[in-house]
């Protein structure tokens, strides 16, 4: 998936990913509650969290100006 390069469209993927990272987080937390039925899915959830992660950091990081040293 292509990321976008103007800052509105950035926030706007940003704003979609937080949320998506906060839906899986709580199915996550809803599963370590109780008894997990299906580990496989356990463990794919947390991979496709991870990743949003990593694209919501990413992103972060192109609204963030270059600070010359």
């Amino acid at each position: 998936m292509p990321y976008p390069t103007a800052p509105e469209e950035i926030r706007q993927m940003l704003h979609e990913l937080e949320s998506q990272h906060h839906d899986i987080g709580l199915v996550l937390d809803h599963f370590e509650a109780g008894t997990r039925p299906d580990e496989l899915l356990f463990r794919r959830l947390k991979k496709r969290k991870l990743y949003i992660k990593d694209r919501i950091v990413y992103l972060e990081s192109l609204l963030t100006p270059d600070v010359p040293a």
